[in-house]
């Protein structure tokens, strides 16, 4: 597994070692994987960024968003928990109520997961693509075996 990470992505995931990660320039998102850069996008947000998504920086996250809804593998990873947004835990006038509404809205609308990951964004990312290349491999091995030949 080779995962691609955005040139843009300025603290990107502290990965485990053997994993091994390129910066690229991707189309959407922050994450990717190489060879599938079309299939596979995810965003990480901060809850900061997350909260600047839903004052100021709304019409390009949403831009954002339905660009990552065609993606087949694709989510926003949030590195924060649900607890600190009802705890009103950021610097920002922004309620708590709007934040759930404005996430609850777009998964609906953009049919994008977001994941409350805390400080386990990493472990996500990897468990969500290693999940994704086995059904790729399943896929691709299904595939290959009902393949009519071709004769000439």
């Amino acid at each position: 597994m080779l995962i691609l990470v955005d040139t843009r992505e300025q603290t990107p995931f502290a990965l485990p070692a053997g994993i091994r990660a390129n910066r690229a320039t991707l189309a959407t998102g922050d994450y990717s994987l190489a060879g599938l850069e079309t299939l596979v996008a995810v965003e990480r947000k901060s809850l900061p960024d997350l909260v600047a998504c839903i004052g100021p920086e709304r019409e390009r996250f949403k831009r954002e968003l339905l660009r990552l809804r065609s993606y087949r593998c694709r989510a926003v990873i949030v590195e924060a928990a649900l607890a600190e947004v009802m705890a009103h835990k950021y610097r920002s006038n922004i309620k708590p109520a709007a934040v759930l509404g404005s996430v609850a809205s777009w998964q609906t609308r953009f049919d994008v997961p977001f994941v409350w990951a805390g400080s386990h964004g990493a472990e996500f990312l990897l468990a969500m693509f290693r999940n994704f290349l086995r059904q790729v491999r399943e896929l691709t091995e299904a595939v290959a075996v009902q393949l009519p030949e071709v004769t000439t």
